[in-house]
């Protein structure tokens, strides 16, 4: 995709830009709401989202106050999300360099790599999952494989056929970086109308083998104090708008091929909350009827469609999850730190490369282990790096909307000796601010530390509080030194 011809006749240093990161021409703007609805139908419809009201319930929720939760997490997140998009659609550049104006040139590399990090974590997760999906098929034809030996160290804690099904779908991911960003989009409109179909096709499934969605539906809360209730509610809201507060921060890296602001608006509001909710949904509805069918709650789907008696059925729900899971992995995981990784060393790192790299840190963090505690994947995980992300859009929506107007000077986000030169140490002090309140509550969730009390609890609302005190810091020392 090039889209610039010669970076130095336009004022631009060529060591800050390559084609991957340059403005997007505004005859390449041309994603319309409906690419921004499959977008969202895409990633959404994943494993960690199917399951993402389990332990909702099995903290003592009713289904409804569940999907309220998800719900409200959602249209929060959506909020910043297409504000943050807004800049994308406006000027027609990434993430790491819209971060460039609030952060400086080279302090963009700080929110960068938090996104990047995140983003790689969640690229292991997403082809573990795939993996496993990989896996349930090997089983089929040779059952036996379940009882070879591992093979692998204990401290790695998966067999040598496991973590082989998990390579051959990261070369799959790897594939699809190598064909390039615009692969990514056609793969999304593809796949969106498949996904909801198999989802409705789960749910027929569910309610026919259980003459109904089963007890789950009817049960009521658990909860006898209302305390209880928020005690479970903060954290957990907090927890759903983690799940996408990477988005928050790169969805410019795709509101940059949008027509308009309204095309960017409208796509990601008709599809982020809806598809999230309803797939949630859908998570509980199945799981419950597993109760009536088999005699127990099976909330992981990769191990419910194990059970099923045709063969055939498990193959082709297989594929449903590998479709799901890579489109999820594509443009959730992929494309962020891709870009972010280019924004370090343009001329030297492109968006492929940069793909790559996300891939091997994916394996390196043995994503399996992440979400081995699902306690440990909300208030670890999802929590814990959104107490980072929360300062970060923080900052990045008050310099962009409040000190600078929606105004920047596209020619000196890609100079050395523009405005936006160097360092801003005002962001960095903002981070910081924004960061240090939550560090008590993550290293109790961690073990690391025993204590109880305010900035312990304060944790259960990381993202909001993050965000809140280095957005308003940001503001009261950048409102009269505007670069």
């Amino acid at each position: 995709m090039d889209t610039i011809k010669d970076v130095t006749s336009q004022g631009f240093d060529a060591s800050l830009i390559n084609p991957d990161i340059a403005p997007v021409a505004k005859d390449q703007q041309n994603w319309k709401a409906i690419s921004f609805f499959s977008l969202w139908v895409g990633m959404a419809v994943n494993i960690p989202a199917y399951m993402i009201a389990a332990s909702l319930i099995d903290g003592g929720m009713s289904w409804k106050q569940a999907m309220w939760t998800v719900l409200l997490g959602n249209l929060i997140v959506f909020v910043p999300m297409s504000l943050s998009g807004h800049a994308g659609t406006k000027y027609g550049i990434p993430f790491p360099v819209f971060a460039r104006a609030s952060f400086g040139i080279k302090g963009s590399h700080i929110p960068s790599f938090l996104r990047a990090i995140v983003a790689c974590g969640w690229f292991g997760i997403q082809t573990w999952i795939g993996g496993a999906a990989i896996y349930t098929i090997v089983l089929i034809v040779w059952p036996g494989i379940a009882d070879a030996p591992t093979m692998m160290p204990d401290w790695v804690g998966v067999s040598l056929v496991q973590f082989a099904c998990f390579m051959v779908f990261w070369s799959m991911n790897i594939w699809l970086i190598w064909k390039g960003i615009n692969s990514i989009r056609v793969l999304e409109h593809m796949a969106a109308p498949f996904l909801i179909l198999c989802g409705l096709g789960l749910l027929a499934w569910a309610y026919q083998g259980a003459d109904g969605f089963g007890p789950m539906l009817t049960a009521t809360s658990k909860f006898t104090d209302s305390a209880d209730f928020w005690n479970l509610f903060w954290p957990s809201l907090t927890a759903m708008v983690g799940f996408w507060a990477t988005l928050t921060l790169n969805i410019s890296d795709f509101t940059r091929y949008a027509r308009n602001q309204r095309a960017q608006v409208v796509g990601q509001l008709s599809g982020l909350p809806s598809t999230m909710t309803f797939f949630a949904f859908i998570g509980v509805a199945v799981t419950s009827a597993t109760i009536i069918i088999f005699g127990e709650a099976i909330w992981d789907p990769v191990v419910l469609v194990r059970r099923f008696e045709s063969h055939w059925l498990v193959v082709f729900s297989m594929i449903a999850v590998i479709i799901a899971t890579i489109s999820t992995n594509a443009a959730a995981n992929v494309v962020g730190p891709a870009n972010a990784f280019s924004n370090m060393m343009p001329s030297k790192i492109d968006f492929r490369k940069g793909g790559y790299i996300t891939g091997i840190i994916g394996i390196v963090m043995m994503p399996w282990k992440l979400i081995a505690d699902p306690s440990g994947y909300i208030f670890t995980w999802l929590i814990g790096y959104s107490a980072l992300l929360g300062p970060v859009i923080g900052i990045i929506l008050v310099d962009y909307f409040l000190i600078r107007k929606t105004e920047l000077d596209v020619t000196d986000l890609y100079r050395i000796d523009g405005r936006y030169a160097g360092v801003n140490p005002r962001a960095i002090i903002a981070l910081i601010m924004g960061v240090v309140p939550n560090i008590p509550g993550f290293l109790a969730n961690i073990g690391v530390y025993s204590g109880s009390g305010f900035f312990v609890d304060l944790y259960n609302y990381a993202w909001f509080i993050g965000l809140g005190i280095a957005g308003s810091v940001y503001y009261l020392i950048m409102r009269n030194q505007v670069r």
